[in-house]
């Protein structure tokens, strides 16, 4: 009896190339392009908005100082400008950073109690919450601040109390003050400490902070150990959103302070609109521009999250 040798298994067919859009093996068609394309709108907007006023700013920083609206200006690249502006409005730039680093400070206190009780504690109540947060952005600055300036007046609610209180004397003001100032930056900029905090504790999962619990970790040594650390890119990030147009606002200090403690921004308002100095008010403008940015850089490092940057 014959036996019948078995057929060699079929050897399985590759898979053809897949062909590109014009039907070559392996081309590569328009969509290359895709991505550029829609790229280009945001590159427009950066160059448009952002790269060509820059470019002006540091241009006006480096104008002969000789020239005039009338008689125009030369980019003579006169460096002196800055030690010019540094030496004479040092103290407005020092006052600007400190205002807002105290107002930073305060929002930081506030909008972290206010974001951890909207996210771990709120409940139902959690959007009205959040509403009630953003809901300042639908009044106009200028009238936020103007509203401010009625309750710290001398014949306001708060100074009444505060006279009634013993705490202030009869004399005694909180309009036109570093306090009234302070206080103006806190409220305009708290909103924006509260939402990337919100944001970031929001996102922590509830059984880590119940982990810390199981492992004999306090309540208040479980916040250190496992909110604070794992909520630090909303800090990061709500401290920036903060401190960066606080350090280069003029209307709380205009109208909120007193005429001989006005912040840096009122220095350049001024030197750009009333004595047509844009040498000068370039120069100061890309000194506080550089300043910002240099802390910035440092706190970012500083605080371990360099992936925001």
């Amino acid at each position: 009896m014959t036996t019948a040798t078995p057929a060699a298994p079929a050897t399985p067919t590759p898979p053809s190339a897949p062909k590109g859009p014009r039907g070559r093996s392996g081309g590569v068609g328009k969509g290359r392009f895709t991505g550029y394309w829609l790229l280009l709108p945001g590159a427009l907007w950066l160059a448009v908005f952002f790269v060509v006023p820059l470019y002006s700013l540091l241009a006006a920083s480096l104008y002969d100082p000789e020239g005039s609206v009338l008689t125009g200006y030369d980019v003579s690249y006169r460096f002196a400008n800055f030690t010019d502006a540094l030496a004479e409005f040092w103290q407005p730039l020092v006052r600007s950073l400190i205002y807002a680093g105290i107002a930073t400070v305060i929002c930081l206190v506030l909008g972290y109690v206010l974001a951890y009780a909207i996210a771990f504690k709120a409940g139902r109540w959690r959007t009205l919450l959040l509403v009630l947060v953003i809901a300042p952005f639908f009044t106009s600055f200028l009238v936020r601040t103007l509203s401010w300036k009625l309750i710290l007046g001398d014949d306001g609610f708060v100074v009444g109390t505060l006279q009634t209180l013993h705490l202030m004397g009869p004399d005694d003001r909180l309009l036109a003050t570093p306090v009234a100032v302070i206080a103006g930056l806190t409220y305009n900029f708290l909103p924006f400490m509260v939402l990337p905090l919100y944001a970031s504790l929001e996102k922590i999962d509830p059984r880590l902070i119940e982990a810390a619990g199981d492992l004999y970790a306090s309540p208040t040594r479980g916040f250190f150990k496992v909110t604070v650390p794992l909520s630090m890119p909303g800090v990061v990030a709500g401290t920036l959103l903060t401190f960066i147009p606080a350090a280069g606002d003029y209307i709380n200090a205009e109208l909120l302070g007193s005429p001989n403690e006005r912040m840096v921004g009122n220095v350049i308002q001024n030197l750009f609109t009333t004595t047509g100095d844009y040498a000068t008010a370039g120069a100061l403008s890309v000194v506080l521009m550089v300043l910002i940015v240099a802390m910035v850089v440092a706190y970012i490092r500083k605080s371990g999250t360099e992936d925001l940057v």
